[in-house]
């Protein structure tokens, strides 16, 4: 983990569980080491709040002083944070959620920034007060894509494989879909992960979790296969979304446009620029 420290192997048949995990004690074991006054910040802060931030990152440090150079494993950022940018989390110095989730929207590659900010959202961080911060700092590195990833965030995505397609749709330039849609049925409402539906076209995210999680698989997927049945009868159509379709952004775009009305959608599409991902980001989760 680090020269000296030592965890536990975590018991979890979930592999970024696991990768969180010890990511989090490393994040532990680098404060407890060191001599010089800490918080831990960026994607790291992100992973003690519970956020689908990247494990095999860097443990990122936020201090006054700027040290003479950074230890093997750590990232250390010269900056005075406001008193209010910081709070204590299990006897740990850590930037609050508002600053944490500014941070990794102005520094992480989006579509793991978008993430990250979904899932805060989601959990209750208010979208208002990040962009408060980001007014305090509009000349910080990243505060163009930190815009752009705060206003299309959303905190109806339940999962970084949602906010993962989102992304994919919105960086291609398509319309913003909504999240968790209700759609009446003869077999009561059902909730859709996202979709347009003005054009009756509804996408769903298949995880590897997703039919396994609540019982047998076998009942897991007859009951999937009655839900869509009902959607479908309901007027609508259901793409579903797996790891596949996120490892092939432009396939998954070119499915919901041929999936659309023929004139929903303008053409050419226009990228949104400021979610330009650098190359080769893997997500890490699956």
């Amino acid at each position: 983990m680090r020269p000296g420290a030592y965890t536990d192997t975590p018991v979890t048949a979930d592999p970024y569980e696991a990768a969180r995990h010890t990511a989090v004690a490393r994040v532990a074991a680098a404060v407890l080491q060191l001599e010089t006054p800490v918080v831990v910040s960026h994607g790291s802060a992100a992973l003690l709040w519970g956020l689908p931030a990247p494990t095999t990152a860097p443990v990122h440090l936020t201090q006054t002083t700027k040290p003479c150079r950074n230890a093997r494993g750590l990232l250390r950022h010269s900056h005075r944070l406001s008193d209010g940018d910081s709070t204590t989390l299990s006897g740990i110095r850590v930037t609050t959620p508002a600053r944490t989730v500014l941070d990794c929207a102005a520094t992480l590659p989006p579509s793991l920034a978008l993430a990250v900010v979904d899932a805060a959202l989601h959990a209750g961080v208010d979208r208002g007060v990040c962009l408060e911060l980001l007014a305090g700092t509009p000349r910080r590195r990243g505060a163009i894509q930190a815009r752009a990833v705060l206003d299309l965030a959303d905190d109806g995505a339940e999962s970084p494989g949602e906010s993962r397609a989102r992304f994919a749709l919105l960086a291609a330039g398509l319309p913003r879909p909504e999240t968790q849609i209700a759609i009446e049925t003869h077999l009561g409402t059902f909730w859709s992960d996202l979709g347009w539906p003005a054009w009756r076209l509804l996408a769903e995210y298949d995880g590897r979790g997703k039919y396994t999680a609540a019982g047998s698989t076998t009942e897991a997927v007859l009951a999937e296969k009655r839900r869509q049945d009902a959607i479908e009868e309901a007027g609508y159509r259901v793409l579903r979304i797996t790891s596949e379709d996120l490892r092939s952004p432009a396939r998954l775009v070119d499915r919901v446009i041929r999936s659309a009305p023929p004139t929903a959608i303008p053409q050419p599409l226009r990228p949104r620029g400021a979610l330009a991902e650098p190359p080769r980001v893997r997500p890490p989760w699956r």
